[in-house]
């Protein structure tokens, strides 16, 4: 109304900006894939081999431990795996712990799932970390799960060591499983360095999510 220029911060749509190119390795890569006539029929469910096992050498090399290809799972965009991982987890008269704000695809497959959603506030004064207590309170035999979105969308926070163990330590309370948003992974430019959920595996079981464009 006033005459200034908005900017929408509201998806992260590469194909809606010029700028944002497929590298000429990737597009070289996919020409070959089609002409060798090697992937013309249905990869396996949980992805192709080779896939799983280069997206598990990347995740280890920020983790502890060395994570084998048969836990990794490769779907067709991070929402499907939401999707799938909420199926798996529902059940009657589960609940999921969301933060707010969040990603909104989460509530859509959580309703969808008849899962009831519960959001937990994040603290702005304290670089939007979650409010433990708010979880604690929030949880109940029914809850199956938390969600962390880490680097944060749409608030930008990256979380700490010491954030992320105190949030492995309260789902180990609970004995809930802690989903683990890291779209953004490395996508950090702040003081903070991204953490992975990953590295308090032994704490509590953890679902993380990535995706690739």
């Amino acid at each position: 109304e006033n005459g200034k220029r908005v900017i929408s911060l509201g998806i992260g749509d590469p194909t809606a900006y010029s700028c944002f190119h497929a590298s000429n390795a990737a597009q070289e890569g996919v020409v070959e894939a089609l002409r060798s006539a090697k992937f013309n029929g249905y990869a396996p469910t949980a992805g192709l081999p080779q896939t799983r096992e280069a997206i598990a050498e990347y995740l280890s090399r920020d983790l502890p431990y060395k994570l084998p290809a048969d836990s990794v799972y490769v779907t067709a965009g991070c929402t499907q795996a939401i999707e799938i991982a909420l199926s798996v987890l529902a059940r009657p008269g589960a609940n999921i712990l969301l933060p707010r704000p969040c990603f909104p695809i989460y509530g859509l497959c959580a309703s969808f799932r008849n899962i009831e959603v519960r959001y937990f506030d994040l603290h702005p004064e304290k670089g939007w970390e979650v409010d433990l207590d708010a979880v604690v309170d929030l949880a109940d035999h029914n809850t199956v799960a938390m969600v962390i979105i880490n680097p944060g969308n749409p608030c930008g926070n990256v979380y700490s060591h010491q954030h992320l163990k105190k949030v492995a330590e309260t789902a180990k309370r609970l004995g809930i499983v802690v989903i683990a948003d890291e779209v953004y992974g490395h996508l950090a430019f702040g003081a903070n360095p991204f953490v992975p959920m990953g590295i308090f595996g032994s704490i509590a079981p953890v679902v993380t999510l990535g995706s690739l464009s």
